[in-house]
């Protein structure tokens, strides 16, 4: 899963990057610091394979993961070329969800691009940049369709589908609030337009706002309305944060009331926000999670392994992980009765460990 990083310039997005991955992307007080986009590869924080691994004594653990990529900063008329524009457009038609990073603080030394901190606005700033571009590349779609309809009248539904989507966007509404039926929603998700993304936003506070502040009941409020997620962190202390070792870490973190990290809140809202779960497989070799969609039956999982799992699937043997635990052993479970074996109608849950029969 790739998410993009995306705000208003001087925001904090290459700060939060930074402390989410430890790549040391730059950051600077001035616009367009980002030009090319960094990307960092982060495995999901899952402390279910440690103690996977210790009852298994594994001899590898393999986490699942998540690519993040720094996109430049937008200002107001980006869909027209300003800024890097075009080049900040492009980049996020490549990624499956946007982390929008948004100011909540004050501070004379950090330039605000509009003069003055204004959380609506400037989430409103970049939500219109996307809804024009999206016009434009639905205007440019529609008398193709229309032409197409000519000698084909199975087109009226592209062509009808367009216009209510332009409609919608020229509305100032982003695709994403459509409320459309799974083939109507298929459609759009075809497109690869910028609205229809789902979005989580980053309420970026300072050190001394970490419970929230005025400007994150607003961001709250803003992004409730359009159904995204919304997360509140001080990037500037996630970045202190991995500096520390994990005894001193975690005094930090208790210090400022802090019970999770900020790629942990990240990484849970980015999951509810898809519609995502880890199944998870151990044994000597390997314990390793494997991310999924919410509702994929067994034998789409087991393809995730390989599609020979899949192609050849007989069974699913499936403890529930603190079962697991309880137990000692996969053994002992079974001999408990605690093992079900599922078949190709099983939808897969969050904490299931499994061991896949095939045959090819």
């Amino acid at each position: 899963m790739k998410l993009g990083v995306v705000g208003l310039p001087n925001v904090g997005k290459s700060t939060l990057f930074n402390a989410i991955t430890k790549a040391g992307a730059q950051a600077a007080n001035y616009p367009f610091c980002t030009i090319e986009p960094n990307v960092g590869i982060v495995a999901v924080p899952d402390e279910r394979l440690d103690k996977l691994a210790a009852l298994y004594d594994s001899k590898k653990i393999t986490p699942t993961t998540l690519e993040f990529v720094d996109i430049a900063g937008l200002v107001k008329g980006a869909s027209r070329g300003e800024g890097l524009g075009n080049k900040f457009l492009s980049h996020i038609r490549e990624v499956d969800a946007i982390v929008h990073v948004v100011r909540c603080f004050d501070d004379e030394n950090i330039t605000h691009v509009d003069g003055s901190v204004d959380p609506l606005r400037d989430m409103e700033t970049i939500n219109l940049e996307l809804i024009f571009a999206d016009i434009e590349a639905v205007e440019r779609r529609l008398p193709k369709a229309i032409s197409m309809l000519k000698a084909d009248k199975k087109y009226a539904v592209d062509v009808e589908r367009l216009e209510k989507m332009k409609k919608w966007l020229e509305d100032g509404k982003p695709l994403r609030t459509m409320d459309v039926d799974d083939e109507f929603k298929a459609y759009i998700d075809e497109q690869f337009l910028l609205t229809s993304k789902p979005v989580i936003y980053v309420a970026n506070v300072d050190e001394m706002s970490v419970g929230g502040n005025d400007y994150t009941e607003a961001v709250k409020k803003g992004a409730g309305d359009e159904g995204a997620g919304c997360i509140v962190l001080c990037a500037k202390l996630e970045e202190d944060l991995i500096a520390l070792d994990d005894e001193d870490r975690m005094v930090f973190m208790e210090e400022y009331g802090l019970t999770e990290s900020g790629l942990d809140k990240l990484v849970s809202a980015s999951y509810d926000l898809l519609g995502l779960i880890s199944y998870l497989t151990a044994g000597e070799k390997e314990t390793r999670a494997w991310t999924i969609e919410r509702g994929t039956k067994a034998p789409q999982a087991a393809g995730k392994i390989h599609s020979d799992f899949e192609k050849g699937f007989i069974r699913a043997e499936i403890v529930d992980y603190q079962t697991l635990l309880e137990c000692g052993s996969f053994n002992v479970a079974k001999e408990k009765g605690k093992v079900r074996s599922e078949g190709k109608e099983y939808v897969m849950q969050d904490n299931d460990v499994v061991l896949f029969r095939f045959n090819v």
